[in-house]
């Protein structure tokens, strides 16, 4: 797989952060970007995986989203007890 260069801009406040962590972990600023973008893409998969397991249920149980609401406010005041 080849490699594609990309120049890309941060504000100066970023860039001091990305070279704080950069310097914390012995890490080139290229190798925590990556890194960061690899996170992001995982996680955003795995929303996308969230909500349409989401969807699949919902069509099974036919729950609205009035009813949802319910259930949450519900379990959050049993949860305080």
């Amino acid at each position: 797989m080849g490699v594609n260069t990309i120049n890309i801009s941060f504000n100066k406040e970023m860039l001091d952060k990305i070279d704080k962590i950069s310097k914390e972990e012995n890490r080139s600023r290229s190798e925590l970007i990556r890194e960061a973008a690899r996170m992001y893409i995982e996680r955003k998969k795995r929303w996308e995986q969230i909500f349409i397991y989401g969807d699949y249920r919902n069509q099974l149980t036919k729950i609205t989203e009035k009813e949802i609401e319910s259930e949450i406010h519900n379990y959050r005041r049993r949860s305080r007890k």
